[in-house]
């Protein structure tokens, strides 16, 4: 298999781990200067909820790649 036969745990773990990160940033340091017809801030509901997915895709890929 190309990449051995861990790539698809890789991927969730990297997708899962980008996902909590970049929505965790957004809610702690907004833009600056938002251009025209950007939201100010990050919604919070939203971006907690996508925290919450990407640190469990994270969690389950890290236990894959742990367990065998």
């Amino acid at each position: 298999m190309f990449l051995g036969n861990d790539l698809l745990p890789f991927l969730v773990l990297a997708l899962g781990g980008a996902l909590a990160v970049g929505n965790g940033l957004a809610l702690v340091r907004p833009p600056d200067n938002p251009k025209a017809g950007e939201l100010t801030k990050a919604p919070v509901a939203r971006s907690l909820v996508m925290i919450a997915i990407g640190l469990l895709a994270a969690v389950w890929a890290l236990a894959s790649l742990v367990s065998g």
